[in-house]
């Protein structure tokens, strides 16, 4: 049932779905937890699925200040140890995943496995780094599913857009040598044709201590609709099965965790 939370000056919404081990599902920058609904169903048959909504984004309204990625950081961990109250799976898209990466660096006895969708670690993987942010353009795109929800109203939409626009001008700004203090078990999944460049899906890859890849074939940065069954096959099949022994590793063989 929904609800709401308050997390230090944030009033967190959330929703709960099916039964079994918790799973965390992180929604992108600019929508909301109904972006995952061809997702849902299939994640909740299986997990007890919480569908936290940042500050600013859907039902959660928006606070004074600046949105940064460390600032929606503290307040996942919040959520993770005021609401779940135990270790859970981080299923994350977009600013989600980068979200969910960080918790997982900062406070890694909260997360049991990362699922990072679409998401990078440094601008410098841009894949249309001389795309303009266009408030207007943004609002007219995706403001009205905002004031469907947002306690805010649909006018504040182009204050929110703003301020995701200032942090996207800095962040997220990583090393790739950040990312060894990820230290859980990570599904690295990118469309083929996405907001970031293949080189640098395959560095994020290659820099997370024990990472899988996936790149769903024919999608865009909406891979999660635009192929759900595929995406929602790729993420159960990682999040139940344990790691299968391969017959010619290399990356993974001197991997002691690996299966």
């Amino acid at each position: 049932m929904a609800t709401y939370v308050q997390l230090g000056d944030v009033r967190t919404w959330y929703d709960e779905h099916g039964e079994g081990a918790p799973l965390v599902l992180m929604h992108g920058g600019l929508v909301d937890s109904r972006f995952y609904e061809p997702n849902l169903g299939p994640l909740a048959e299986q997990f007890h699925v919480y569908t936290p909504e940042r500050r600013g984004h859907g039902h959660t309204p928006d606070v004074p200040g600046p949105i940064t990625y460390e600032l929606m950081a503290d307040d996942t961990i919040a959520f993770l140890e005021a609401v779940v109250g135990e270790p859970a799976d981080l299923v994350g898209h977009s600013d989600g995943a980068f979200v969910a990466m960080l918790v997982a660096m900062r406070r890694p006895e909260l997360v049991k496995r990362l699922v990072l969708i679409s998401g990078g670690f440094n601008k410098e993987g841009e894949a249309a780094p001389e795309a303009e942010w266009d408030v207007d353009q943004i609002s007219a795109f995706l403001g009205p599913a905002y004031g469907e929800v947002s306690p805010d109203g649909v006018e504040h939409f182009r204050v929110v857009v703003t301020k995701i626009g200032e942090m996207a001008a800095r962040e997220p700004n990583l090393k790739a040598a950040d990312l060894a203090a990820v230290t859980q078990r990570t599904l690295v999944m990118f469309s083929d044709d996405d907001l970031v460049t293949m080189r640098h899906a395959v560095e994020m890859y290659e820099a997370l201590p024990r990472a899988e890849l996936a790149v769903v074939p024919g999608t865009s940065h909406f891979l999660t609709q635009e192929k759900p069954a595929l995406v929602n096959a790729l993420v159960l099949d990682f999040l139940m099965k344990e790691p299968v022994r391969t017959v010619a590793a290399i990356r993974r063989a001197q991997d002691p965790q690996a299966g």
